[in-house]
């Protein structure tokens, strides 16, 4: 059983900076890669990056590229994204996601939220 455990959102004014984090735990488990999604109520589940742990690529989505850098703790299966310049279409609930190595499942957190006031 895989379990993935965010930190870290919160409530800040537009232009704070917030850093999420969220970790790995499982028997045996090896990530191939580790990202963050979000969701606003009554939308989809959206991509914002993620980093893949042989040579630890990166992939943002446009909306967030230049403003947000995800990284990695390797050996704590830990993924960080730390989000700068923070505008209220940020506000969302953040998930965690995590592709296994090897058989290739993909598992989720339950969800952070981060609300940007004006």
């Amino acid at each position: 059983q895989v379990e993935l455990v965010e930190s870290g959102g919160g409530l800040v004014q537009v232009g704070a900076s917030l850093r999420l984090a969220c970790t790995a735990s499982g028997r045996k488990f090896s990530p191939y890669a580790m990202g963050w999604f979000r969701q606003t109520p009554g939308a989809e589940r959206e991509f914002v990056s993620l980093i893949r742990w042989p040579g630890s690529h990166t992939n943002y989505s446009d909306s967030v590229r230049g403003r947000f850098t995800i990284s990695r703790h390797r050996v704590q299966n830990t993924a960080y994204l730390q989000m700068n310049s923070l505008k209220p279409e940020d506000s969302a609930v953040y998930y965690c996601w995590a592709k296994a190595a090897g058989w290739g499942s993909e598992h989720w957190g339950k969800g952070t939220l981060v609300t940007v006031s004006s």
